[in-house]
């Protein structure tokens, strides 16, 4: 079996996971992996291959983009103009039509295939999403996330000048409302008050009721744990009062970088362009062959 060559783009917490999946998974093989400093190579990579740019690494498939999301854009059009497939799992859900656009352009023109926010949501959450809207085409859908470490939230307090470490829990209210707990370790000489001012106005916040603390340490509190509560009410046909419910708890970064490497196998396998998890066939997503699977699952 040919396996697909994957080089992992970043090593914060989503790599590490990203490359634990691509250590189980029978079909692939680490190209290497992207980070900022090659020169600082942690025990666990000694036996692979560490660089500062994908034009250091040969025969490429795929580029799991496992960066902050709002350098996905940038990562993954350098990675396509170098006949890379990329993907990612670019989380902010306003944001992703117009990226879908931008990539699918420099995808067909580059002749491979992307698929973007392929975490768990946006991601898979939104692929049962779109099932129960099959299911009851008419009605209300909740997501309820939580109690959990968003990650993305997370990464964009850190963005914020004066912030050495930080914590965003989502808390759930119910019927998709949520709160977000945001706990900031501050830089010796800065002001917490602006560091905290500064948190409600990043687009990731403003919509939401934030509070912001600032602790001694960051590590004293973060817990990965995450989950959903999805809940969908509506009507079958002329038929009331269906109800269904998608439940889960996980630890985030490790689900997030299964759920790329899942995608990583699917993006092979698509036409030039750029695709979200809902318009991927879900046997795609799986290793081996199609017939397999549909005795299997079916």
């Amino acid at each position: 079996m040919t396996k697909i060559r994957a080089a992992v783009v970043g090593y914060g917490n989503i790599g590490r996971y990203t490359i634990e999946a691509l250590e189980a998974a029978p079909d692939f093989e680490i190209a290497g992996i992207v980070r900022r400093n090659a020169a600082d190579i942690p025990s666990e990579l000694a036996g692979y291959k560490v660089v500062t740019s994908l034009k250091e690494l040969e025969n490429v498939n795929v580029a799991i983009l496992a960066t902050p999301t709002r350098k996905v854009e940038e990562y993954a059009l350098q990675a396509l103009a170098m006949g890379i497939n990329t993907v990612d799992s670019f989380d902010i859900h306003t944001k992703i039509p117009a990226l879908r656009a931008t990539l699918a352009a420099a995808a067909v023109k580059a002749g491979r295939a992307c698929i973007i926010s392929a975490g768990w949501d946006p991601g898979t959450d939104s692929m049962v999403r779109a099932i129960l809207e099959a299911c009851a085409p008419k009605g209300l859908t909740y997501t309820n996330f939580g109690p959990g470490m968003s990650m993305g939230h997370s990464v964009a307090v850190k963005s914020i000048e004066g912030v050495e470490d930080a914590l965003s829990m989502t808390i759930p209210t119910g019927e998709g409302v949520h709160r977000r707990m945001v706990y900031v370790q501050v830089k010796p000489g800065y002001d917490f008050e602006k560091i905290a001012a500064a948190v409600k106005a990043d687009p990731y916040f403003a919509s939401d009721e934030t509070h912001v603390f600032q602790v001694d340490s960051v590590d004293a509190v973060k817990d990965m744990g995450h989950g959903v509560n999805l809940v969908r009410k509506g009507v079958s046909g002329k038929t009331q009062n269906q109800n269904f419910c998608f439940k889960m708890s996980i630890n985030n970064p490790a689900l997030t970088g299964q759920i790329l490497v899942a995608a990583a196998r699917a993006v092979v396998r698509q036409k030039p362009g750029c695709y979200t998890m809902i318009e991927i066939p879900p046997v795609d997503l799986l290793p081996g062959e199609r017939n397999v699977w549909i005795g299997h699952i079916v």
